[in-house]
C-alpha cells in the first residue's frame, strides 16, 4: 500500500510548486491519473501577508531566530540540521525558538516584539535595517536593545562542512552563544 504524506508535509517540501492530480472519471476506463503542474510565480520577495503559523518552532523560551533563505519555506535541510545541533549544544530545541525566514515573511522588529515577545534574537544573514532596528553591530557581538539581547551572524551556509573557515566561524558563533545564553 503506498504511503500518503500529510498535506502540510507536502506543502513544506514543495513551497513554490502546486501539483493537481486529476483522476479519471468513473465512467471512463481506468487509466493512470494525469498531473498538471502549475509553474510558480517568479520570486518577488517576502510577503507581508503571513499565515497563522509564519514561523517554525513553538517559541517556548521566546528566542527568535531570523534567517534569509529565499529557496526554503523556513530553512533548507542542511541549515535545519546545523541549527538543531547548535540549539542542542545550548540545551535548547526547536520547541524553544521561533525561526522566521525573512525572505518569505518580512516583519519589522516592532511586529516581532509584539507577536513573539523575544528575550533573545539571533540574526543569520539578516541586516538590522531590514527589520527596522536602529543599530547595527558586528557579527558575533552580543547587544542589548529594547529588552532583548541580539546576536548577528553570517548566513548558516558559512557553517557547513569541516573546512578551516567553517570551523573558525563555528568557534566564533559558539563563543557568542555561550555569552548570550550564559553557558
Amino acid at each position: 500500500m503506498p504511503e500518503q504524506l500529510p498535506d502540510f508535509v507536502l506543502a513544506n517540501l514543495f513551497p513554490s510548486n502546486l501539483v493537481i492530480v486529476e483522476s479519471a472519471q468513473q465512467s471512463a476506463p481506468i487509466s493512470a491519473p494525469k498531473a498538471v503542474v502549475i509553474d510558480p510565480p517568479l520570486y518577488s520577495g517576502p510577503s507581508k501577508e503571513r499565515p497563522e503559523k509564519w514561523y517554525l518552532g513553538n517559541n517556548g523560551k521566546n528566542i527568535v531566530i531570523l534567517v534569509q533563505e529565499p529557496d526554503a519555506a523556513f530553512l533548507n535541510e542542511e541549515s535545519l540540521d546545523f541549527l538543531t545541533k547548535i540549539l542542542g549544544a545550548c540545551k535548547l530545541n526547536m520547541g524553544d525558538v521561533a525561526v522566521i525566514n525573512i525572505a518569505r515573511y518580512l516583519a519589522n522588529f516592532t511586529e516581532i516584539k509584539q507577536e513573539l515577545n523575544p528575550s533573545s534574537c539571533l540574526l543569520f544573514d539578516v541586516n538590522a535595517a531590514l527589520v527596522k532596528l536602529p543599530f547595527t553591530i558586528p557579527h558575533y557581538q552580543v547587544q542589548q536593545y529594547g529588552g532583548c539581547t541580539f546576536l548577528m551572524a553570517p548566513s548558516l551556509l558559512k557553517y557547513y562542512g569541516d573546512t578551516g573557515d567553517a570551523k573558525l566561524e563555528k568557534t566564533k558563533l559558539w563563543v557568542s552563544l555561550k555569552s548570550l545564553f550564559n553557558l
